[in-house]
């Protein structure tokens, strides 16, 4: 039994306000006023918005279910840092620390704060009417049908800080111990650092918000602020959005440039924990590996610069963390489900990514640490209930629309919502965003085996579906009946989920899809020739890796201090 406390991590709630007022005239779903964003937008955005509030106040307790005390929040804990949403998730945090005695320490995500001043947005809402509204905080913006309120604004460093400044970012005397980079000291002047423009014409100090922590005696957590915003070349005005490059697709490629002194800081920090006999576990938004270990390959070749290839931390990242003495390291923003390893001599560097709590798979993980190692469980939240209010809201919303329901309208728990989002989001995001045109055109309204049959021809089809050309088993013919979306959605949600996606997708699909891609899929180094054909075959070769990572993943992994091995749950 380990004698340091356990610690929940929650990666990416992305907590947005639904019983919040931004000041315009809200949708009423029995009798009650709710700020319920759109189906149009949720289904075009890779995490969800009006089922977050239910979701963490599930994960939250949980927690205290299970009696933990100490919650990391890993960034991107707002859905975009709007001035109403934090103030109401900081109102939440303190009242689970009042009842339950919980802390929380928490790391910026390139969802809750942005630059030195912060920036506006604009986001749709459903209105008094069923109908689509925007409510922006930029006042230029709106219009006849939209609203303007200052709750919307996004805040820069440091104020953006203040609403969650007792989770971690400012002294607390309960701390055992507490510094920065820069020192012991908390004030925002004591922790800037310089950055300038590549030409030279754009310089600012901004304020790096990384904290190291001692909770309890032995424990490290090491917070790392990885948000980079590096000022474009050119003229702007002081601080203004359009001035920085955003920190999404940065991460800790960009920090190598422009934070040097962090990786300084963990040098320094890992030495110490090390002469002192301190549990060390860092964390950032960012992960420092890449998190599908390599499993997405395909991407790059069939969608070219994606934001998954953008977002993936290179070797450089590894070798300079290694070589800093980083052993163990938490991750989200990516919102899949995975753990890598990399190894250079004697050390060892592991990344273990969290999921997010508004995307397929919806989970958090539990630490248990000691001085040996550490244990590490995952909780999934795919069975609560979903809102009813917000399905009502959505139907109200299609058929003020003239659209009809979709598949995850009719969804009861949230596991079934998301991985019906996951489709959703195959027609209304990946489809337009990221697919050839002459591709998606190709291949909509065919059923997996019309769909294969682009790739060889129908007798060596059905034969690889276990049977002769109009005479497939009964289970064959079901699975090659099926519509290819869902396919492709399945694809996405091992992709993302890894083993937690193993029961949310039947059997008979997993191998059917093993067997596609074993006698029609190709590698991508093979090479795309821009042909549907040979897109499908690099696509269904993707299969292979994905499946091959879920099936070794387990919902507790067991760490040591220089190796880690997965075992059973």
């Amino acid at each position: 039994m380990s004698e340091l406390p356990r610690i929940a991590v929650i990666a990416d709630a992305h907590f947005h306000d639904l019983e919040g007022d931004f000041e315009f005239p809200r949708i009423e779903i029995d009798g009650e006023k709710l700020a319920v964003r759109s189906w149009t937008d949720t289904r075009e955005s890779t995490r969800v918005f009006n089922e977050s509030a239910r979701a963490l106040d599930e994960a939250l307790a949980e927690v205290s279910r299970r009696g933990i005390r100490h919650v990391v929040l890993l960034g991107d804990y707002t859905d975009d840092g709007q001035r109403q949403t934090t103030e109401r998730l900081r109102t939440i945090l303190e009242r689970h620390e009042s009842a339950c005695g919980t802390r929380f320490y928490a790391l910026p995500g390139n969802h809750d704060i942005f630059g030195p001043e912060g920036r506006n947005h604009t986001k749709q809402f459903l209105d008094g009417a069923d109908a689509r509204v925007f409510v922006t905080s930029d006042a230029t913006r709106a219009g006849p049908g939209s609203y303007a309120t200052p709750r919307m604004y996004c805040e820069g460093y440091p104020k953006g800080l203040a609403p969650m400044a007792a989770c971690g970012y400012f002294r607390r005397p309960d701390y055992v111990h507490w510094e920065t980079p820069f020192g012991v000291s908390d004030l925002t002047e004591d922790r800037l650092y310089e950055v300038s423009s590549p030409d030279g014409r754009n310089r600012y100090r901004l304020m790096d918000a990384s904290y190291l922590v001692e909770p309890e005696p032995g424990l490290w957590l090491m917070m790392i602020d990885a948000n980079v915003f590096e000022p474009r070349d050119g003229l702007f005005e002081e601080g203004e959005e359009a001035a920085f490059v955003d920190s999404t697709g940065a991460g800790w490629n960009a920090l190598l440039r422009l934070k040097p002194f962090i990786v300084d800081w963990i040098a320094d920090v890992s030495a110490r924990a090390t002469k002192l006999g301190k549990t060390l576990l860092a964390f950032s938004h960012y992960p420092v590996l890449d998190p599908f270990d390599g499993a997405t390959g395909a991407e790059g070749v069939l969608f070219g610069d994606t934001n998954i290839g953008r977002r993936t931390p290179k070797e450089a990242v590894a070798d300079a963390l290694m070589t800093a003495g980083m052993g163990v390291h938490f991750s989200g923003h990516l919102h899949v489900e995975g753990v890598t390893r990399r190894d250079r001599g004697e050390r060892s560097l592991i990344n273990i990514a969290v999921p997010s709590l508004v995307a397929f798979p919806p989970a958090f993980k539990i630490i248990e640490p000691s001085a040996s190692g550490s244990s590490i469980e995952t909780v999934e939240l795919a069975a609560m209930a979903v809102d009813q209010r917000v399905q009502r809201a959505y139907r109200r919303e299609a058929k003020r629309a003239g659209e009809g329901p979709d598949l995850a309208f009719a969804a009861t728990d949230y596991g079934s919502f998301l991985k019906a989002h996951k489709r959703a989001l195959v027609e209304h995001r990946y489809f337009p965003k990221e697919w050839p045109g002459n591709v998606v055109d190709e291949i909509s309204g065919l059923t997996i085996g019309a769909a294969c049959n682009l790739v060889a021809d129908a007798g060596v089809t059905a034969k690889i579906l276990g049977g002769s050309p109009g005479e497939l088993p009964q289970d064959s013919a079901r699975l090659a009946s099926l519509d290819m979306i869902e396919l492709i959605a399945d694809w996405y949600c091992l992709r993302q989920a890894g083993m937690l996606a193993l029961d949310k997708i039947p059997a008979p699909r997993r191998a059917l899809y093993r067997k596609l891609a074993q006698h029609l899929g190709r590698p991508p180094e093979s090479g795309w020739d821009g042909s549907t054909s040979g897109f499908l075959a690099i696509f269904l070769g993707a299969f292979d890796a994905f499946l091959d990572r879920a099936e070794a993943g387990s919902l507790q992994i067991d760490i040591g201090n220089t190796s880690a091995k997965e075992e059973a749950a």
